[in-house]
């Protein structure tokens, strides 16, 4: 599959177009971001702007399942903050022509550039993504465009220098006429009308373009354009002098990082920038990125380009400002006498030596703001870069770039740019190579260093080595990853060095300032401080604010630094199971607190400090199997059920099924383990719930007998009547429905003894058992007692249950109208939505649509239908598709719609079959044979 954002968006599957009908908005901005996550907000607002519809996520996950349809099964990336593309390195149009682009500038033969340069710019059909007009779209794809007129611009630059003026004119004057306010254009533009002998024309250009600057912008040409008019005029080159360049040699593969150069060309070009400061973890490319810049913005600044190593991380004292000084006044060429000796009158000198020139200054590895202050020319007509593990405030105008880890496919390419064709012969093991590197730059080369001194090795070779422990194979001669991050480690205060060290040892992927305080038993500020001093030093990145990430090659180098972890651990699965607990309602809270009783509350400052556990949870939820592992190695086994029988409420009934799946049978695997029969029941409860919820009737009916068996033997009658009310829920699912009753009604009885309060869920299992068996009567007053035993906070679930079962019996019975029961609904269905629970609202909007149907409104019913039935998809919920799909039947049938009826209950068959559901077969089957 290929995929073309130079023009108008087309993929193509061989030599076929394919559609990608009204998602295309979805789908521009996903390839403008190749490779990369794209948070769900910034896809809300390219659909529908800065004011998304509630509805909003629902509809992308429909949206994303559409293009799913569309493109290769494994081309979406799915994550919880988004979605991204997966697009190979010659699968997009514009990750081609960046490449050609990238190649052209380190081309060292001119024919080689030109013919780079004209491969990448013949991709181009057009300005990118045309026709597509979301705001944040034409946003993105602008960099795009400047990015092509900037090629542009630099082929013309080789053309005009071989003598191809007069081939040029065409070409420049459709540019100029596109972009007319651009000045370099117009420059070439008068230097190929005077190359092709049509000075006339060329000084004619000139004057439309001083007019059209006034006219647009009321400035004067610029020095660019008026050195072509002095060209023009004399007909030789002007403004000769010999340039000062002082500038490392740099890397002759430099790869990716294109949206950063063409934010930084921009700047640059634009005058708007006149210092550039690039921070960025150790070993992330950033006096790589700095020197790249700095050759492709050097025709800017004539004079000279300078370069001076501050050593502010180094085994060597940082370069104090006054010597720096006298660097770069050397490098300009003063003699040593007159350099001034004092630090203020040394300062004067070089400003007024800069005054007079333009200068490119590149300031690499800088230590703090007071190292770099005296050091910056100062005047508008001169660019400092600066780079820095640190982020360094700078003065007005400081163009500010955090260097982002290389995607995968940008370390892909490096690596097969730095090892040869042994990097694109095994592409599955080449991934994984980047990926066991980070993205890291240093990380990369090293380990491509290492495969290309190697020939005999393969690249799965490679990868074997870095699988264990990637520290060590990455070092070449005397440069290591280690020595990069020691040297930032050493610049640590004691108690963030004390931080990092643990962090090593955090089982999580993120890290707020409550994890960071109950890792080390400080307050919460004092974790918010230590991160940000860690944030500022680049051993911790910050995605989001306040959540702080670790590289996985610096919690490698963390977790080998020596110190003690365990009080540290325990403080963190302490807080994080009590921050779980106040995911679930105040009423299920307190009926949980009971199994838990053995577990003491460490820090309830920091517990109390949790300002929204269900975000808390929906952002961690992907580290609580690794939070039981680390509690078993730690010696704290119990909480390898305490956490998950903590997190199952918010899991389950927000749909996380997976979540739950994994987190209980890790749970129960240790409670085995560690012959904690009490421990064995809870998760045998837990692990069944999952079971239940895929469908998996008899691995669940045998988790929920063993729990059972552990509760008789215990005569725990509380702990039996919870696994007694999940036995009748069970029954239903299988259609036992006589079954069912027995067990709810033995689950009534059991919570009558132990005096807990007679209500849901128990009384809705017992309704709708009632109900399959028609015995309608019963099954209202198993709502109604429903009803009055859901009135505490955070019962609404409950309530909507119960609502659902009460219209529906009295429907039944005749003793309400459908006008009366779709009120009953949509009180229901508000909260359902409310809490999020999807399976409530699925159920919710078929009992809307068939009440609609039985006002004959089918239109209406038929979409609450379809949504029912793609809210239960997307939520994994399949208990309950056949019967869904059979009243969606029914409603196509009632609408006179045949063949689609049959259809739809052949599905509902087809399911009840899978799902060894009878009651479902039956009814299936009754009606296919009325179609």
């Amino acid at each position: 599959m290929r995929y073309r954002i130079l023009g108008p968006l087309s993929i193509m599957d061989g030599e076929r177009q394919v559609t990608a009908g009204r998602d295309r908005a979805v789908l521009a901005i996903l390839l403008l971001h190749p490779n990369r996550i794209v948070a769900l907000s910034e896809l809300a607002e390219t659909v529908w702007g800065p004011r998304p519809p509630a509805t909003a996520r629902n509809q992308l996950q429909n949206c994303v399942s559409r293009l799913r349809r569309v493109l290769p099964a494994d081309a979406i990336l799915t994550d919880p903050a988004g979605y991204g593309i997966q697009a190979g390195p010659d699968d997009l149009d514009s990750v081609v022509f960046l490449r050609l682009v990238a190649a052209a500038r380190a081309s060292s033969g001119d024919a080689g550039a030109r013919t780079a340069y004209r491969k990448a710019l013949n991709l181009w059909r057009g300005a990118a993504c045309a026709g597509i007009d979301a705001p944040a779209v034409r946003q993105a794809a602008a960099k795009l465009d400047e990015e092509h007129t900037l090629a542009v611009e630099d082929w013309v630059d080789l053309e005009l220098a071989d003598g191809h003026a007069e081939e040029l004119v065409t070409e420049l004057a459709s540019l100029v006429e596109r972009f007319p306010l651009r000045e370099r254009l117009r420059g070439r533009l008068m230097l190929a009308l005077h190359g092709a002998g049509r000075a006339e024309d060329a000084l004619a250009e000139f004057r439309r373009a001083s007019d059209t600057l006034r006219d647009e912008l009321g400035i004067e040409p610029g020095e660019s354009l008026q050195a072509a008019h002095r060209e023009v005029l004399s007909g030789t080159p002007s403004g000769a002098h010999r340039p000062i360049r002082c500038l490392p040699r740099t890397v002759v593969d430099f790869t990716g990082r294109q949206e950063v150069i063409t934010r930084l060309r921009t700047g640059v070009r634009a005058g708007e920038a006149t210092v550039v400061a690039i921070d960025g973890m150790a070993g992330s490319g950033k006096t790589t990125l700095a020197l790249h810049v700095a050759t492709l913005a050097g025709d800017q600044y004539p004079d000279a380009h300078l370069f001076i190593d501050l050593r502010g991380h180094s085994e060597q004292a940082p370069v104090e400002p006054s010597a720096a000084l006298q660097v770069l006044l050397r490098q300009l060429g003063l003699p040593a006498g007159d350099i001034p000796a004092d630090l203020p009158a040394r300062a004067a000198r070089w400003r007024a030596e800069a005054a007079r020139r333009r200068l490119l200054v590149v300031l690499d590895d800088a230590a703090s703001t007071a190292q770099t202050a005296v050091l910056l020319p100062g005047t508008p007509g001169s660019l400092t870069v600066v780079t820095s593990r640190r982020r360094l405030p700078g003065p007005p105008g400081t163009h500010r770039e955090s260097l982002p880890l290389l995607s995968t496919g940008e370390a892909v390419a490096l690596l097969e740019r730095i090892a040869g064709d042994r990097v694109r012969a095994e592409p599955a093991a080449a991934v994984a190579v980047a990926r066991r590197c980070g993205g890291l730059p240093l990380a990369v080369r090293l380990a491509g260093s290492r495969l290309a001194h190697r020939p005999r090795w393969r690249v799965a070779d490679l990868l074997d080595r870095l699988t264990t422990a990637a520290l060590p194979e990455l070092a070449v001669e005397d440069r290591t990853v280690i020595g990069a991050f020691a040297l930032s480690y050493a610049g640590l205060t004691e108690p963030a060095q004390r931080l990092f060290r643990l962090l090593g040892a955090y089982p999580g992927t993120t890290v707020d300032a409550l994890s960071a305080a109950a890792l080390t038993g400080l307050p919460a500020a004092g974790g918010r401080a230590l991160l940000a001093e860690l944030a500022d030093a680049r051993l911790v990145d910050e995605p989001e604010p306040g959540i702080h990430r670790l590289h996985e090659l610096l919690r490698e180098y963390a977790s080998a630094l020596p110190g003690p972890t365990g009080a540290a651990i325990l403080g963190v699965l302490n807080f994080e199971t009590h921050a779980l607990m106040a995911t679930m309602t105040e009423s299920y809270r307190r009926f949980v607190e009971r199994d838990l009783e053995a577990m003491p509350l460490l820090r309830p400052d920091l517990v109390a400090a949790v300002d929204d556990p269900a975000a808390r949870l929906e952002r961690i939820r992907g580290d609580l199997v690794k939070l039981t592992d680390v509690a078993v190695r730690a010696g704290q086994p119990h909480y390898a059920w305490w956490i998950p029988r903590a997190a199952w409420y918010a899991l389950y009934y927000r749909d996380w099924n997976d979540d739950v799946a994994a987190l209980n049978e890790r749970g129960l695997a240790a409670a085995r383990e560690h012959g904690d029969d009490e421990a064995v029941a809870q998760m045998s409860n837990l692990v069944a719930s999952s079971h239940y919820r895929a469908g998996s009737y008899e691995k669940a009916l045998h988790h929920l007998r063993l729990g059972i068996g552990i509760r008789q033997r215990q005569r725990n009658l509380r702990g039996l009547s919870v696994l007694t009310g999940n036995l009748a829920a069970l029954h239903i699912a299988m259609e036992r429905f006589t079954d069912a009753v027995d067990a709810g009604l033995e689950c009534l009885r059991l919570r009558s003894l132990a005096r807990m309060r007679v209500g849901p869920p128990a009384t809705m299992q017992l309704s709708i058992a009632y109900q399959r068996l028609g015995r309608w009567r019963e099954a209202l007053r198993m709502d109604r007692l429903g009803l009055l035993g859901a009135q505490r906070p955070g019962d609404e679930h409950l309530r909507a249950g119960a609502l659902i079962g009460i219209q529906r019996s009295r429907r039944a019975l005749g003793e309400i109208t459908p006008q009366a029961a779709q009120r009953y609904l949509e009180v229901a269905l508000r909260m359902a939505l409310r809490q999020g629970l999807a399976l409530f609202e699925a159920e919710t909007r078929v009992e809307i649509g068939n009440v609609l149907t039985e006002q004959q409104r089918y239109g209406e019913a038929l979409d609450q239908h379809r949504r029912a039935l793609d809210v239960a998809r997307r939520a994994g919920e399949v208990n309950f598709e056949a019967d869904f799909r059979y009243d969606y039947a029914t409603t196509l049938l009632r609408s006179g719609n045949v063949p689609a009826a049959r259809a739809e209950y052949e599905r509902s068959l087809t399911v009840a079959r899978k799902r060894r559901q009878p009651y479902a077969v039956a009814r299936a089957a009754a009606s296919l044979a009325d179609c």
